[in-house]
């Protein structure tokens, strides 16, 4: 009887013991490692790579008769740039001539930038870099642009006038995607600084045949009809070889 209830009593307290230790006792329950609280799992926050704010800008575009040689002579005029309120932001080469050289500079102060292009200093330092015939010099507020990091490194810039500003840019960012089924990635676009009339674009080519053959067709024609673009945009293709 003694050893009867002994082994009772025994089976009793390991059965509590065991109760206890899951947490059926009302004692401390142990955290499951492997459960994940999703208050605390951290997100990344998306990067807006838009850019609304105006950007002014001097856009130079011009032949030279090497571009190394050309090179080393700009870069070598940096202080000059710099002491205008003027900063590196983009050097491109032409897709068709190589020695076509596009460059976008932006500027604090357009008044500055305006008497630099006139510059003696700048077309003496010009001609020494071996700079071929007339440089061209636009003067550009830029309205949007796209910071993203894409592959394309092939651009085209066109420069057209249109009837009136508002209406185009809502006539053109209605044609987003027709752009992009066809290769096409608007980087940047504004006007002129004195005039909303004349219209700025770059645009990225992520596929060139497909971009070519959309810029030739008649559909894009009717849109810029439509939009009130005025007569055939002058545009230059090139490839961005250094950015700042």
């Amino acid at each position: 009887m003694n050893r009867l209830r002994f082994t009772c009593m025994f089976v009793y307290a390991t059965m509590i013991a065991l109760l206890t230790s899951c947490g059926g006792g009302g004692g401390k329950t142990t955290t499951d490692s492997t459960r994940i609280d999703s208050t605390t799992v951290n997100v990344e926050p998306i990067m807006n790579t838009i850019v609304t704010t105006p950007q002014n800008m001097l856009v130079i575009k011009h032949k030279v008769a090497d571009f190394a040689k050309w090179k080393i002579g700009y870069d070598e005029h940096d202080s000059a740039r710099l002491a205008n309120k003027l900063h590196n932001y983009v050097i491109g080469r032409g897709m068709e001539d190589p020695n076509m050289v596009f460059i976008a500079l932006k500027a604090e102060d357009m008044d500055k930038a305006k008497a630099f292009s006139k510059d003696a200093g700048l077309k003496n330092a010009m001609g020494k870099a071996g700079v071929l015939g007339t440089p061209s010099f636009s003067f550009v507020t830029m309205t949007f642009q796209d910071t993203a990091i894409i592959t394309s490194d092939i651009r085209s810039s066109a420069m057209f006038t249109v009837k009136d500003w508002d209406a185009w840019q809502n006539a053109f960012e209605e044609g987003k995607q027709e752009r992009m089924d066809n290769g096409i990635i608007v980087r940047a676009y504004g006007h002129d600084a004195d005039d909303n009339h004349k219209v700025m674009l770059v645009t990225a080519l992520m596929d060139t045949a497909k971009a070519n053959a959309y810029m030739k067709s008649d559909i894009l024609k009717n849109r810029r009809v439509a939009a009130g673009v005025i007569g055939e945009p002058v545009r230059f293709m090139f490839r961005v070889v250094q950015r700042y």
